[in-house]
């Protein structure tokens, strides 16, 4: 496994950072006492200071109380960790049944979130995450899923005005790291397209991929947007290397139901079929093949990691140590399972 690297922002970034979806209720509501134990996990096991990766849309501002909530109850200095928010979705009442954001795969939400992407919206979003973080604040900060917001448009012209927003939304993150109150700004997205359009134009320090680059996603050109990034001294974040657990055995294909009976999901349940069968073959988990395979591609820095399970979290660091064989992914290529080369 790569060392450790240090960004071009001088903040120091172990090889896993946490996620925290499953903090504001991604497919199952965990009690306080749980998600408190997670976090402590995650703050004892950390390879080198523990980076959080958060936003406004987990649970609609509940994985932000939840952090803030337990960073107190541990003791924890501003300085004892880093925390990464992704800005863009703020929280509101919920008037619906259940929140109208990502609908089907939040659990026992009290509030829903909107997307507020432009210059004001971004900072309300910050101050509203600072307060709900508890008297924390993030060190980096990030315009969530612009791709989803980009995908509103109808016409070119709508597209042009949606991107206005986001730029401008860039500028107030600029103009709170130039008051010093962050000192990292990135992005994080799905489409990876969307986060190409906005390196051409926005000074970046980190970027993340959520639901791309992954053992069973990883198109050449994307690949090399990697590296390039990389070259340029970007921190490179992997996130959703699972794409929502589908390659570990759930039926959530990027936050969306799938079913093997379904023609269109077929094709997902086939690949999976036979990564399953490669894995018992040299007696590999598909969850180790999935981190060691998004960890090595060219470029990447780190890998976000999620669990609603606290003994988890030691597990999950630890599939650093497993050792893969080479016939293992020389036999992945040769079935065309994967179109990259493990390098490792």
């Amino acid at each position: 496994m790569p060392d450790n690297k240090k960004i071009n922002v001088k903040l120091d970034i172990p090889q896993i950072v946490f996620g925290t979806a499953g903090l504001g209720n991604l497919f199952v509501a965990h009690d306080d006492a749980t998600k408190l134990e997670i976090i402590k996990e995650c703050v004892e096991h950390s390879l080198g200071k523990t980076v959080f990766d958060t936003a406004g849309k987990y649970g609609a501002g509940l994985a932000l109380e939840v952090l803030g909530k337990s960073f107190k109850a541990l003791n924890l200095e501003q300085d004892d960790v880093i925390i990464s928010n992704k800005l863009g979705w703020y929280r509101v009442p919920l008037t619906t049944d259940e929140p109208t954001f990502e609908p089907g795969v939040w659990r026992d939400l009290k509030h829903d979130a909107i997307q507020k992407i432009s210059y004001n919206g971004i900072l309300e979003c910050f101050e509203q995450g600072n307060e709900l973080l508890n008297g924390y604040t993030p060190q980096w900060v990030s315009i969530h899923d612009p791709d989803e917001y980009l995908a509103k448009a109808t016409n070119p012209n709508e597209d042009a005005a949606l991107y206005h927003d986001i730029l401008q939304a860039y500028k107030a993150l600029e103009d709170l790291k130039k008051q010093g109150k962050v000192s990292a700004i990135g992005v994080g997205a799905k489409d990876w397209h969307s986060i190409r359009r906005i390196a051409k134009d926005v000074k970046l320090d980190w970027v993340m991929f959520a639901n791309s680059v992954t053992i069973y996603h990883h198109p050449k050109e994307l690949l090399d947007f990697v590296n390039e990034l990389h070259e340029k001294g970007v921190l490179i974040i992997n996130s959703a290397v699972f794409h929502s657990g589908f390659l570990i055995g759930s039926d959530y294909y990027n936050y969306k139901l799938m079913k093997r009976d379904n023609a269109s999901d077929k094709h997902l349940f086939e690949w999976r079929d036979a990564f399953y069968a490669v894995c018992q073959q040299y007696q590999v988990k598909p969850a180790h093949a999935c981190v060691h395979y998004a960890l090595k591609i060219k470029g990447v820095d780190s890998i976000a990691l999620s669990t609603t399970d606290p003994k988890r979290v030691k597990e999950n660091i630890d599939i650093l140590k497993v050792e893969i064989p080479a016939a293992f992914w020389e036999t992945l290529w040769n079935e065309k399972l994967i179109s990259n080369k493990y390098n490792g």
